[in-house]
């Protein structure tokens, strides 16, 4: 059975790249390419590929935006996420908004073959480290492992914002922020905010923007 994929990624060469590489298979079909999300949903719409590959830091639309809205129009189509960021605050969101898996583009070229084989059948499809991490929020107990709003207050946090800036791009209330951070600071060991998003890009909760 030939796989029909769409490749999307902001980075002409990485698209140029895959899509020689993939098509060194026999049952792997490239569709089309796309260079961002908005572009990604369009082409998905049309076409109704077997599997997307989706990149996540894009203009436009990013990939998890895309991921929403491509798996709302159309729950079928499988998406595997194949970006360089592998901390808490990629992994998660990709995965509950129904990334299909989370591959990093270190991949070995068989184990990527393999993933998007298994992906578009609707199997899971984890990068070891990734499915190390995984299973690792799994194993610890929830007091002390993040939520991922607290990540994304975190990550609002490290990236300068005031807590009445966090409460409108989140639409929370002030107060809901203050009380993130004091679960946030429990769960990290932590006494202030900068402690806490040190903490935070030490573990790879956040990324380093």
């Amino acid at each position: 059975m030939t796989i029909n994929i769409i490749i999307t990624d902001d980075h002409p060469v990485v698209r140029s790249g895959l899509r020689a590489l993939l098509l060194s298979q026999p049952d792997f079909d490239i569709v089309a390419d796309a260079e961002n999300g908005e572009e990604a949903v369009s082409l998905a719409i049309s076409l109704v590929p077997d599997l997307i590959l989706m990149d996540l830091q894009m203009p436009n639309l990013d990939g998890l935006g895309a991921i929403k809205l491509i798996r709302d129009k159309l729950p079928k189509v499988n998406i595997l996420v194949l970006t360089t960021y592998e901390t808490d605050a990629d992994i998660l969101p990709a995965l509950e908004s129904g990334a299909i898996g989370y591959l990093l583009k270190d991949t070995p070229p068989e184990q990527l073959f393999q993933a998007i084989r298994n992906a578009a059948r609707g199997e899971m499809a984890l990068a070891p480290r990734i499915a190390e991490r995984v299973t690792q929020r799994l194993i610890n107990s929830s007091k002390n492992t993040l939520s991922s709003r607290e990540i994304e207050v975190l990550e609002l946090a490290s990236q300068g914002n005031s807590n009445s800036a966090i409460a409108k791009k989140l639409f929370i209330t002030e107060a809901t922020v203050k009380s993130h951070f004091v679960h946030i600071f429990s769960k990290l060991g932590v006494a202030d905010r900068t402690a806490a998003v040190t903490e935070a890009l030490k573990k790879k909760i956040i990324k380093i923007l």
